[in-house]
C-alpha cells in the first residue's frame, strides 16, 4: 500500500508520540489489577505503542476489523458513535475503547478483573491518548521547514 505525503507525515508524528503513549499504557496497567496488556493503534490498525506480550500488529488489525463491525452495529441500531467494545472469553477480557476519532485503546485483562474499574480507568486513558494523538496530528498539519 502506497501512502500519500500527508499520510506519511501523519504517521511520522504519530510514531513520535510513542514514548508518551507507551507511558500511558504502562500507567493503565499499573492502575488496574489483572490487566495483562494494552495497545494503542490508529482506527485503521497501525500500532502506535504497545505494552503486551501478544503480537501487537495482529491484535491491532483485528481491533480495526472489530471496530468496523462495532461502528456499523452502533449506527444501525441508533446507538450513536462507537465508544467501547467488551469481549469476554474463557480466560478473560479484551476491551476496546475509542481514543478520539482516529485511535483506539485495546486492553487485555484476566478473568478476575474488576470490569467496572477497567472501564473507568481505560476510559480515562482513552481520553489521554486522544489528546496525545490530537497534538501529534496537529503537528503533522503544520508547515514543515
Amino acid at each position: 500500500m502506497r501512502l500519500s505525503l500527508r499520510q506519511r507525515t501523519e504517521r511520522k508524528w504519530l510514531l513520535a508520540a510513542e514514548p508518551d503513549v507507551l507511558e500511558e499504557l504502562r500507567r493503565l496497567r499499573a492502575r488496574v489489577t489483572h490487566v495483562t496488556g494494552a495497545l494503542a493503534a490508529t482506527s485503521d490498525g497501525v500500532v502506535l505503542a504497545h505494552d503486551t506480550a501478544v503480537e501487537a500488529e495482529g491484535v491491532a488489525a483485528l481491533t480495526a476489523a472489530a471496530l468496523g463491525v462495532a461502528q456499523s452495529l452502533a449506527g444501525a441500531t441508533g446507538r450513536g458513535a462507537f465508544r467501547e467494545l467488551l469481549v469476554r472469553g474463557e480466560h478473560g477480557y479484551v476491551a476496546t475503547y475509542a481514543a478520539g476519532s482516529t485511535a483506539v485503546l485495546t486492553v487485555l485483562a484476566g478473568d478476575r478483573t474488576n470490569v467496572g474499574r477497567l472501564h473507568m480507568e481505560a476510559r480515562r486513558s482513552g481520553a489521554r491518548l486522544a489528546d496525545l494523538v490530537s497534538v501529534a496530528l496537529s503537528r503533522a498539519e503544520q508547515p514543515q521547514p
